[in-house]
């Protein structure tokens, strides 16, 4: 058996497995790597990736061991952050494939312009950059 290539996936479950995958397709500007039923994959930057999993589908896979997370529609479960090279025209491609803005691009306390919109379903979605020192 040969050893596993170490990576990490970062799932969040959605109520729309095509809409979403359209969102993030958009918002992300690349296709995704894997697209099957129940389960959508995008490369993120630094070498993670993101995965859509339908909402029913994790109630299948856990049972009664989790709250049902349609439950919570529309209510901030996750934010998603990514350092991005151009985090307006990133926070500008996620706004127009439906995105809700919820914060503009600015300059933050922890030393990042970042902006941040909600996704279809209501997850948070920020682009961010270190602020140029000097």
């Amino acid at each position: 058996m040969s050893p596993v290539t170490p990576r990490s996936l970062f799932v969040l479950y959605v109520a729309d497995q095509a809409r979403s995958r359209a969102f993030y397709g958009a918002a992300l500007g690349r296709q995704p790597t894997l697209d099957v039923p129940g389960m959508t994959e995008f490369p993120l930057p630094g070498g993670a990736s993101l995965g859509l999993m339908p909402e029913r589908g994790i109630v299948r896979l856990l049972g009664a061991a989790i709250r049902d997370p349609a439950t919570a529609a529309g209510t901030p479960r996750a934010e998603l952050y990514l350092v991005v090279d151009d985090p307006g025209a990133a926070l500008a491609r996620a706004v127009a494939a439906g995105g809700r803005e919820v914060s503009p691009l600015l300059e933050r306390d922890w030393g990042d312009r970042a902006g941040y919109c909600l996704d279809p379903d209501g997850h948070v979605l920020a682009f961010g950059a270190p602020i140029a020192r000097g």
